[in-house]
Order: C-alpha cells, then structure tokens, then sequence
C-alpha cells in the first residue's frame, strides 16, 4: 500500500505535508503509511482514496485504479487550491463560495 500511496503522490508532485493537511492527519502519520509502518483507519483510507481520485481497492491492493474518480476534477483543484493558502485567506475563500452557493 505504501508504494502506491508514494506514487499517486509523486505523480501530482505533491509533498507529504500537503497530502496529509488535505485529509486531516499530520504528515508523520502520511509518512509512516507510505513506508508500511502504519495502516490509515477506514475513514483515512476512503479520505486518501478521494483525494487521489483512486478507489480504495487500488489503495489497498492495487486494483481498479480506472474506475470513476470519486471527487470531480474542479472539486479537487478547489481542494488543492485552499490547501496552498494560508488560514486566514482559506476561511475568507469558503466564506465566498457558501455566500454564492445561498444566493443561487
């Protein structure tokens, strides 16, 4: 597991910190998944999968990486882009889209 983790990582050129801040764990508990020292929790597991647009079966066992991304390609540039900013201009961003989604 930690191979293909390291791999769908490395193939969007993304660091540990910023895989593990986009799903909610810090970057030692990413890392020692990547280095099989760990298995990730069902709700980590299903988190990586989204976030690398995989199943969990590829995650797990290396099955299935075709099949139908689970999180649209916008939807996971959205998540990309309010990782990369700061806190405060994250909450003002989402503060932003809540407001246009209340208006439509």
């Amino acid at each position: 597991m930690g191979d293909r983790l390291k791999e769908l990582r490395r193939e969007r050129s993304l660091s540990q910190e910023i895989v593990a801040q986009s799903i909610g764990i810090t970057r030692s508990a990413y890392s020692h998944y990547e280095i099989n020292n760990r298995q990730p929790v069902y709700e980590t597991l299903i988190k990586l999968a989204s976030f690398f647009e995989v199943t969990t079966d590829f995650i797990i066992d290396g099955d299935n990486r075709g099949a139908e991304p689970q999180v649209a390609e916008d939807t996971a540039e959205i998540i990309r882009l309010l990782n990369s900013m700061d806190d405060d201009k994250r909450k003002e961003s989402i503060d932003k889209m809540l407001d246009a989604i209340r208006e439509s």
